[in-house]
């Protein structure tokens, strides 16, 4: 993946939500990686979402984290709260690091649970013919650009920018200051995510017009139900 030209038309994109899913998200991949070390356990999804909530770097987006931009360090953070969630729901202590361990590496699987929504690679092979260059922009894991290349987003996309490794959350403003640095600082820019608040609340603060996709909004001046109306709405510069 290259750094777009300086200047030109770019859009950023949110990831999760917007132009792919992992259904369940880490409560599910908890549940997946428990199935198949003890099919019979007994926990759910549900269990786990309170031992889960407000332990991702992400919960706490006014902070800056530049101490967890290395892999290791983010993932040695993260592991903790995936072993805690575990041992929240009965599960013993070594026993809970070790299926945090397998919980990790299933998370960043492409090939387990991931999937693209029907119309991302049209939408971005549309805006791509007309003159927009993409750049990834997500609250996600160290391994974020693993995950576009092996959902066959690669050819697509000119960066991948994840706050695992930008020590950065949306909707703090360094997280967008970092996005236009790496996208050559377009002469026009979007926002496109499923996050009124990390993503478009986030953008327009900091002056990037934006687009809340396949969510029902509350404040948000632009709404598309897909892509191909978000496209649409880029393309009228509305």
């Amino acid at each position: 993946m290259s750094t777009p030209p300086a200047g030109g038309r770019v859009v950023l994109w949110d990831f999760d939500g917007t132009l792919a899913e992992r259904p369940g998200l880490w409560s599910r991949c908890l549940i997946e990686t428990l199935d198949e070390a003890a099919p019979d356990h007994g926990v759910t999804a549900d269990d786990l979402r309170p031992h889960l909530a407000g332990g991702f770097p992400w919960h706490r987006p006014e902070r800056l984290h530049p101490e967890l931009s290395e892999p290791e360090a983010w993932w040695a953070s993260v592991e903790s709260l995936l072993a805690r969630s575990y041992r929240g729901v009965g599960i013993e202590p070594e026993r809970a690091r070790a299926l945090a361990r397998v919980a990790r590496a299933r998370y960043v699987d492409p090939t387990v649970g991931w999937r693209l929504f029907p119309d991302t690679v049209p939408v971005l092979e549309r805006l791509r013919g007309r003159g927009w260059r993409h750049v990834i922009l997500s609250n996600h894991v160290p391994e974020l650009e693993v995950l576009v290349a092996g959902l066959g987003l690669a050819p697509l996309v000119d960066r991948v920018l994840t706050s695992a490794s930008i020590g950065a959350e949306k909707p703090h403003p360094a997280a967008f200051e970092q996005a236009l640095a790496a996208a050559g600082r377009p002469g026009e820019v979007w926002m496109v995510g499923d996050n009124e608040t990390a993503d478009v609340a986030g953008a327009e603060a900091v002056g990037i017009p934006a687009i809340l996709v396949r969510r029902e909004p509350t404040a948000a001046a632009r709404r598309a139900g897909d892509l191909e109306a978000a496209a649409a709405l880029i393309e009228a510069g509305v």
